[in-house]
């Protein structure tokens, strides 16, 4: 298996698990799929529970046991398209963040997931995701910083953020959205 079509963030974080564990990832892939489990969140429970991952490690090995990582897909732009089928009305939303965040600066990752876009500096400060089919669901990492409007704590929504915002028409893509997204960017340094 080789992980050079991914990034390099979750490059190191293969290598450190390997380190840690003293087990190849393809050996943790043999171990979850043999686990007897099925569902994204069992397995990676499983791994947390028995074998004393942290959940942000569990996922990853998850994702490349059941090859939804960004480097099993052919083009990054085929998963983009795959995240928006039936949902191509948030398309243009998606874009127009993009081209905001993408001011940020030029050290920013770009990481297509299956279901969501992961957006990397020095660690993951954000996640882009069509959770339905009018309604885009921004991830952010940021610590110290109560939720607050429009902004909801987002633990409950996905383990890896601190903060959700839900982008349910596109007046909400503003200032205050980016400066939001912008925060958890500088945070990420």
């Amino acid at each position: 298996m080789s992980i050079e079509s991914i990034d390099k963030a979750t490059q190191t974080q293969i290598a450190n698990i390997e380190k840690a564990t003293g087990k190849k990832l393809s050996d943790w892939i043999s171990i979850v799929n043999k686990s007897g489990f099925a569902k994204h969140g069992e397995l990676v429970n499983f791994l947390k529970t028995k074998h004393g991952f942290t959940h942000g490690n569990a996922n990853t090995i998850v994702h490349f046991a059941r090859q939804s990582h960004a480097g099993a897909a052919e083009n990054s732009d085929d998963l983009i398209s795959t995240q928006y089928k039936g949902k191509e009305n948030l398309k243009p939303w998606y874009e127009k963040i993009m081209t905001e965040v993408k001011k940020f600066g030029k050290d920013i990752e770009i990481s297509p997931k299956k279901a969501y876009v992961s957006l990397v500096r020095k660690k993951q400060f954000a996640i882009i995701q069509p959770s339905t089919k009018t309604r885009l669901d921004i991830g952010l990492n940021i610590k110290g910083v109560a939720a607050s409007g429009n902004v909801e704590d987002g633990k409950s929504w996905n383990a890896m953020c601190t903060h959700r915002i839900k982008v349910e028409e596109e007046k909400a893509i503003n200032k205050d959205l980016i400066n939001w997204i912008k925060q958890a960017y500088e945070q990420a340094g």
